[in-house]
This record gives structure tokens, sequence and C-alpha cells, in this order.
């Protein structure tokens, strides 16, 4: 039984991974669209600014527009990615406590002894949490990021802001390059990828 969730619990990482990454791109998308109306709006107000004679006193302390439909759109589309990353991110940590229950269950049937029987091909139960931990911390991290992002890029004061907030979330920074090669490790242990 506990060989059977784990084989299912490495598809479900598969799987959950597979889907962060499509939101991200969404996400991203989305983000950007952000940033270049951002940006756009900036240019029309320099303009403004520029166009106006310092005798007009009209536009002279005039800042961005309070408010902008299409902004409030497009903030609530990257709201609604970052709630599904969160869900992703959710049955993660599931996956992992799954996983540390494994573990228990076989430290309670087996005790003390050395010699336990891995349940696939060379890995014993405990890598299997130790990976999933490790991933699962990854996209914690990188969920929180991504709040901060959802949060702030709307609001950011300015451009060199609104680009580092587009880059991060396109680069995922707390996503190490090993979660790739930690996943497929695995699926392989697991059987779902060939020898």
């Amino acid at each position: 039984v506990s060989a059977r969730k784990i084989k299912d619990n490495a598809a479900d990482w598969h799987n959950l991974i597979l889907k962060w990454e499509n939101l991200n791109d969404t996400g991203f998308a989305t983000a950007n669209n952000i940033a270049n109306l951002k940006i756009s709006l900036w240019s029309e107000d320099k303009t403004e600014l520029q166009s106006s004679s310092p005798a007009r006193g009209e536009n002279a302390g005039r800042t961005l527009p309070e408010y902008s439909k299409e902004l409030e759109m497009l903030c609530e589309e990257l709201q609604t990615t970052f709630n599904a990353l969160a869900k992703i991110q959710t049955k993660m940590e599931k996956l992992s406590s799954t996983t540390k229950g494994i573990c228990e269950l076989e430290n309670y049937h087996y005790g003390h002894e050395r010699q336990r029987p891995p349940l696939f091909h060379t890995w014993p139960t405990a890598q299997f949490y130790e990976v999933s931990r490790k991933l699962s911390d990854m996209y914690r991290k990188e969920l929180l990021l991504k709040r901060t992002i959802t949060e702030e890029l709307a609001h950011a004061a300015d451009r060199d802001l609104t680009l580092s907030y587009l880059s991060m979330w396109l680069h995922q920074p707390y996503v190490e390059t090993d979660s790739r090669l930690l996943l497929e490790s695995m699926l392989l242990e697991t059987g779902h990828r060939a020898l």
C-alpha cells in the first residue's frame, strides 16, 4: 500500500508542477500586460506634462491616474492566477505530509531495525519524503514571492521596479535548478520513467 501511495504521489508531483508551470506562464503574460500598461500610462503622463505650458498650473502637479479600468481587470486576472497557484501549492504541502505519514508508519512498523527493504529500486522511504519536502519548500517560498508581486506590481512607483517584479515572476528564483532533477529522479525511482 505504501509503495502504491508513493508512486501515486510522484505522479501527482509531476502533474502539479506541470500545472504550476502553465499557470506561471499565464501569470507572466498578465503581469507583462500590467507592466506595459503602467509604462504606457507613465509615458502618456510625461508627454502631457511636457506639452503643457508653465503658465497653465492645472496639469503641473498631476501624477499617474489613480484608476484605470483596464489595469483593474488585469490585476484581478493576476489575482485569479495567484489563487490557482496557491491551491496547487496547498496540494504540494499535502503530498509532502502524506509522504511523511508513510515514513512514520514505516518507522512504527520496523522500529529500530536498520534493514528496511526499499519500496522501489534504491531509495529508502525517507528519501521520498526528503525530496517531497524540499520541492514543497521551494514552491512555498516562490508562492510568497508571487503574492508580493501580485499585490505590488500595479502600485510600483517606477519602471525599474516594475521590470524587476516582472523578471522575478518569470525566473522564479526560489524554484532551484535542481528541482527538475529531483522530480525526474523520483519518477525514475518509482518506475514512471524507464531506466
